[in-house]
């Protein structure tokens, strides 16, 4: 058997991708595949596609921890992701690696915080259309990885690395590409209403977002009205196009991001209003997925996520969502910024039920990579774990310790269930920074909401995670900063600050 695997074993994958003949041996046992000759006398090359799961990550924008039914929302009506976390799991303390667009979304596709990267700034805190900078070619992305162990690639929605053509996603491991580069806010042309009008009463015409096909503009405009429905369609097109072989699908949905634009079969049905009609028709659309899925009895063979970027914008009123009862949302380093929904579903596969574990997006690159039988990179810092113990109910999650930085500076550190605020600063406001010594400590098993300070009731604990932030701290190299860069200008120049407080 052990012979027959090694013959198997695609010739053509470079040395890096290459698994471990233990890790093979492991995958065929996981994914429920037939290696041998005689077993139901599939190809070698059909042995290799049961071996290695489909992955499909689905990606909403600005959605809170709050905002599914499954996570509680009273009137938002999300059945097709509360059937997903029923015959899943729902992870409670799920985080963005970043409380805002553009770095939570480097995090995810390259497994390293943004500070390491350089997507990440203090002022200019995403990329905008004069943004010069994107991810630097130099990153290993998931799509990358995948791709050398004979995955199709495929990413559907908002980019937000970089709208120049050496930063869009066919340059960074992905076969195709249809949607918009950066936020559907931006490009808000001049003659638009001011101020939030335009939000609070959006046409598509105020804001010239493109939509692109690979590397090619389509429409400008895009008809924001129709986006959510042709995301669906396209993730579905790719899935059919696609059934033969492993595929990675990334569909990073650009919406409940504000302004809110929703198609006529879904306007005015949720009773949470324009917001919920949003979040319930990318509900549908995640219904259609996993229909397809298992139209094509793909579902035993896929493993399907479904998170946010960063928590909701809580300063557009009923046009951003809800944190729940955590504190805060988009923007800051409270839970509400980085707590998000995380679903995980593979039926057959996955143990079903609640994870009370820490997991991060920095963690689904380790885990699809070790899922589809590839290699990390062994010549940079990774900042994700395999969650596969969890999934598969083996164990516990190897995460312990998550870091949440504002920009480029480190304000807080979760250990366990404890939760230490160094600094800290409202989402969006004139405020100053504040530093606290000692920092204020939660139990956010206790107390999620953040509101009881015990850092006097337990000085070993803010010990314990003071060195923690330390020893982290003095293994990070901040990258050479992307966001600074603007078409036709010098960066500027701003006087860096140390890391933490």
């Amino acid at each position: 058997m052990i012979a027959e695997i090694c013959r198997l074993q695609p010739r053509n994958w470079p040395c890096r991708a290459r698994p471990a003949l233990g890790a093979l041996v492991a995958l065929a046992v996981i994914a429920g595949s037939a290696v041998l000759p005689g077993m139901g006398g599939r190809s070698s090359r059909a042995a290799e596609a049961d071996r290695r799961p489909n992955i499909v990550i689905i990606f909403a924008d600005d959605l809170g921890y709050g905002d599914l039914g499954c996570y509680g929302h009273p009137t938002i009506r999300t059945p097709h992701l509360d059937r997903m976390a029923a015959e899943g799991q729902r992870w409670t303390d799920f985080y963005s690696a970043a409380p805002v667009c553009t770095p939570s979304r480097a995090a995810l596709l390259t497994g390293r915080l943004p500070i390491r990267n350089g997507m990440c700034h203090d002022t200019r805190r995403v990329l905008f259309p004069d943004s010069a900078g994107g991810l630097p070619a130099d990153e290993i992305t998931l799509a990358e990885l995948l791709r050398e162990c004979g995955y199709a690639t495929a990413c559907v929605g908002k980019w937000h690395l970089g709208h120049l053509p050496p930063y869009l996603p066919t340059r960074q491991g992905f076969d195709s590409y249809f949607g918009i580069p950066y936020s559907n806010d931006m490009d808000r042309t001049p003659d638009s209403p001011r101020g939030r009008e335009a939000f609070w009463h959006p046409k598509i015409e105020y804001f010239r977002c493109p939509l692109l096909r690979d590397e090619r503009e389509i429409e400008r405009p895009a008809d924001q009205t129709t986006i959510t429905r042709r995301y669906t369609d396209e993730a579905i097109r790719i899935i059919r196009q696609h059934k033969d072989r492993p595929f990675f699908l990334y569909l990073a949905h650009n919406l409940p991001h504000v302004p809110l634009f929703v198609s006529s079969e879904f306007a005015g049905r949720s009773a949470r209003g324009l917001y919920g009609d949003v979040v319930e028709e990318i509900d549908a659309g995640v219904g259609r997925i996993l229909g397809t899925l298992r139209e094509l009895n793909l579902d035993s063979r896929t493993l399907v996520v479904f998170t946010s970027d960063n928590g909701p914008w809580l300063t557009f009123d009923q046009h951003g969502g809800s944190a729940g009862l955590l504190r805060e949302g988009k923007g800051s380093t409270w839970e509400g910024g980085m707590r998000e929904p995380g679903l995980f579903w593979w039926p057959g596969r996955i143990k079903p039920g609640v994870v009370q574990d820490l997991g991060s997006t920095l963690d689904l690159l380790p885990t699809c990579v070790a899922l589809a039988g590839g290699k990390l990179p062994a010549d940079r810092t990774l900042d994700g774990f395999d969650l596969s113990p969890v999934l598969f109910g083996r164990g516990p999650s190897p995460r312990k310790t998550m870091f949440f930085y504002r920009d480029t500076r480190l304000y807080a550190v979760r250990h366990g269930p404890y939760k230490a605020h160094f600094l800290t600063r409202s989402a969006y406001g004139p405020d100053a920074e504040q530093r606290h010594d000692p920092p204020l400590l939660y139990h956010l098993g206790h107390d999620p909401g953040e509101k009881f300070d015990i850092a006097k009731e337990h000085p070993e604990v803010v010990a314990q995670i003071r060195k923690i932030a330390d020893e982290h701290l003095s293994g990070v190299t901040p990258g050479p900063c992307q966001l600074d860069k603007t078409i036709g200008k010098s960066p500027r120049k701003e006087k860096r600050k140390p890391a933490k407080g």
